[in-house]
């Protein structure tokens, strides 16, 4: 396995369209990272130019001690799965495993030691004799990604495998591919517009918004620190709450309702700003908590069996809270929540990015 180095990686088109804007990235030997971002951010197009699937406009991509801007794909010692599990029809399961190996020329003894021991890592050493039109959705998926773990490349790549996938399969997959990177140790590098799977799978997330890096953290990092308002409105489901609001006196003020701020905020003077918290941040106002008791209005509620979502009206902003289940008050209720000012974030307008003391 190896280690990737993005070195102010551009990417444009006749020179005019730009969408990739400079990035650079130091992905470690073995590390899981996950480029993630709306459709449209980037993100495939960033990991096509680590394959060498698309031309790199300016800056340099090294894989291990080589600098591979120049090399064709087939010389960069990588191994790609796609959406499209792009299997051959005609070809058992083994012989679509073994196919790349035969071009390469590899002995069949060491063809036949790979493919059994990808294929029983997979748990579909069962089946190899098989047609792909005798498989699931999730069986093809396995096969594609022993096609790749048997090339035993240095970097395995990732392009939204599990799209084509329903919810119960991606679920079952994304396990698989997890206990598959415990187990091999491999240096991935995923690409997915789900943030769901970024959060479960990565060691690292890039975050990308436009062809630009919004953040590159660890999960824990991304969801609780986001460094942008971009980051904190696309991760989390639902997502950050964030709402207009004007400072003063160490508090925020949303237009009928003020919020203590904590110590690290409150001497902010920014001028158009928006205060932001996870809906799991919100709470119903304990006894002997005044001060952080902040008057609001149930306007929906979603139960969702373990918990109900709650839309709420602090001042002029609706925010969600994540409340038990046994939650019944009827919209059009008034109650005080509970805000910890620990919890809360502030962003500026002006530059999108987080305010920080």
């Amino acid at each position: 396995m190896a280690a990737v180095e993005l070195r102010q990686v551009a990417k444009s088109y006749d020179n005019k369209v730009k969408v990739i804007h400079g990035i650079d990235l130091d992905i470690k030997h073995g590390e899981f990272v996950v480029f993630v971002g709306p459709s449209g951010c980037g993100k495939s197009t960033l990991l096509r130019m680590i394959a060498g699937l698309e031309p790199i406009t300016s800056g340099e991509v090294r894989i291990g001690d080589t600098v591979v801007n120049q090399l064709p794909p087939r010389a960069r010692d990588i191994a790609m799965v796609f959406q499209d599990y792009a299997l051959y029809p005609h070809k058992s399961l083994f012989d679509n495993m073994a196919f790349g190996l035969r071009l390469r020329k590899t002995p069949e003894a060491e063809i036949q030691k790979r493919v059994n021991d990808a294929a029983a890592l997979l748990r579909i050493d069962h089946m190899l004799q098989r047609k792909p039109r005798e498989l699931s959705g999730g069986q093809r998926q396995r096969v594609a990604i022993g096609r790749a773990i048997v090339r035993q490349p240095a970097v395995f790549l990732f392009d939204e495998p599990l799209s084509n996938l329903d919810a119960q399969l991606r679920n079952e997959m994304r396990t698989e591919i997890k206990r598959l990177h415990q187990r091999l140790g491999a240096t991935i590098i995923y690409v997915t517009h789900d943030q769901t799977e970024a959060m479960t799978l990565a060691d690292r997330i890039c975050v990308l918004q436009a062809g630009h890096k919004m953040q590159y953290d660890t999960p824990d990092a991304i969801y609780n620190r986001p460094a942008a308002l971009f980051v904190a409105g696309f991760t989390g489901a639902p997502p950050m709450n964030l709402s207009a609001c004007t400072l003063g006196a160490g508090r925020a003020d949303l237009g009928g309702a003020s919020i203590a701020l904590p110590p690290a905020l409150a001497r902010a003077t920014v001028a158009d700003c928006q205060l932001g918290i996870r809906p799991e941040n919100i709470g119903l106002a304990p006894a002997g908590a005044d001060d952080l008791r902040v008057p609001a209005e149930v306007m929906l509620l979603e139960p969702l069996g373990s918990e109900t979502l709650v839309t709420l009206k602090v001042g002029r902003a609706e925010w969600i809270a994540r409340c038990p289940a046994s939650f019944k008050q009827a919209p059009g209720h008034r109650l005080d929540v509970f805000v910890p000012p620990a919890a809360l974030r502030l962003f500026d307008n002006a530059n999108g990015q987080a305010v920080v003391h």
